[in-house]
């Protein structure tokens, strides 16, 4: 994986993230911004599009890293941070299909699902993305595996 793929990945993540998590606490946690408003912050249908315009790019980003970063290791018995990649492996389809099917669903039962399915696959995403980027920098790597073309 190129710098450039890694830091185009990172930037995904930090916009889909960043504007997922934005919006979480607007719908959640803030307060009405009016008496008869039905957002509970002036900016929280901006968020919510945003959200939904940068997660193509997050889609296409995981798509490089699993060609040119993901793929690679498993095939090869990489061990470094395995545990942390394939949590992100197995979060990213749940996370990616219920925040699909939580915009094309009308029943408000299903809807539900879809939106508890999404905010814990998206948390489980993130924790181990942070933890995969930390276990990188300031974790421990096997020095029995060289370093690889890729991690350039």
């Amino acid at each position: 994986m190129t710098r450039l793929e890694s830091l185009f990945h990172h930037c995904a993540n930090l916009l889909v993230g960043g504007t997922g998590l934005v919006y979480a606490w607007m719908l959640y946690f803030a307060t009405p911004s009016g008496e008869f408003s039905i957002l509970n912050h002036p900016w929280q249908g901006d968020f919510h599009d945003l959200h939904l315009l940068t997660a193509p790019i997050l889609v296409i980003s995981v798509g490089m890293v699993w060609k040119g970063h993901a793929g690679t290791r498993l095939r090869n018995c990489n061990p470094n941070r395995r545990g942390s990649g394939v949590g992100l492996l197995l979060s990213f389809l749940p996370m990616m299909f219920s925040g699909y099917l939580l915009q094309v669903t009308v029943e408000e039962s299903w809807r539900s699902i879809w939106l508890w399915v999404h905010l814990i696959t998206s948390g489980l995403w993130l924790a181990a993305y942070a933890i995969h980027w930390i276990l990188k920098y300031f974790g421990r790597s096997s020095e029995a595996t060289p370093p690889s073309a890729l991690d350039r």
